[in-house]
């Protein structure tokens, strides 16, 4: 199996049953580095350039591949759509990067996989995540939205947990069907990261689009027992698969990768912030 093939490779013809690397999950397992270089503060990622950022991402990808039932994947989880506390020009609390920016992330996530994050501030995902859409139509470009930096009209992002509706999460994984349906790409990650039950209003109402891995994603840090009890709740069912983060400076006595694995349900995808 090539383990990069659901990524870069060519897509599946329009008639047939598509290659098992077309499908990311139960095929593989995800464990990507978070944050954004315009800030160490912003995640691991942002701590090196992406070059650098590429070569570390193999070292913690490397002790996950000698505990796992299924092939490692690697990918950047990089905040494209950084929430602000300050309004800037658009009044929306929140700064695009440039393709430019995003580009060179692509660049050196190439052997990988690259994950746009979105913190909309007082804007809303979809109109967020279009920015991107020429990305996204990329085999290897993925998707995440975090509630936590979706804020109301006259909210702040930081000062409040935001929240988003699941009616809100199905437009954008629609319109991310659609590309993967228009350009015959493979299956794509789509990421929606949780913490707190009212951060997913109505959560029972979310879809599973053909063509995405729409994953909950556990985004909570602290103590093991906290971690566990966030998780408890935040885990989902079938047809939706289960992500967890860690953190390197705010979790008390990180998980292990083995450790990690010992989850139940085991994740489908680990990030590291």
């Amino acid at each position: 199996v090539d383990v990069v093939g659901w990524l870069s490779g060519p897509a599946p013809a329009a008639t047939g049953a598509p290659c098992p690397t077309q499908q990311i999950f139960p095929n593989f397992r995800v464990v990507a580095l978070y944050g954004n270089d315009s800030s160490a503060a912003l995640g691991v990622l942002g701590e090196q350039p992406p070059d650098a950022a590429a070569a570390r991402l193999e070292q913690v990808v490397a002790p996950f591949r000698a505990v796992s039932d299924r092939p490692i994947l690697g990918a950047f989880e990089l905040i494209a759509t950084v929430a602000q506390a300050a309004p800037g020009a658009s009044g929306l609390y929140r700064a695009p990067s440039s393709d430019a920016f995003v580009q060179r992330y692509l660049d050196a996530a190439r052997a990988h996989g690259l994950i746009l994050d979105i913190q909309p501030g007082r804007s809303d995902f979809l109109t967020e995540a279009q920015r991107y859409e020429k990305f996204l139509r990329q085999p290897d470009v993925h998707l995440a939205l975090d509630p936590e930096w979706r804020v109301g009209p006259t909210q702040v992002p930081g000062k409040v947990v935001g929240q988003v509706s699941a009616a809100e999460i199905n437009s954008v994984a629609d319109w991310l069907a659609g590309i993967v349906a228009q350009e015959k790409l493979p299956e794509k990650l789509f990421v929606v990261h949780q913490f707190q039950v009212r951060m997913i209003t109505d959560r029972a109402s979310l879809r599973d689009p053909a063509g995405l891995a729409v994953t909950i994603h556990m985004d909570g840090f602290g103590t093991r027992a906290e971690k566990l009890n966030t998780y408890s709740f935040t885990k989902a069912s079938p047809p939706f698969r289960n992500g967890f983060k860690l953190f390197y400076d705010e979790d008390v006595n990180m998980f292990s990768p083995a450790e990690t694995l010992a989850l139940q349900p085991v994740p489908d995808l680990v990030t590291y912030q």
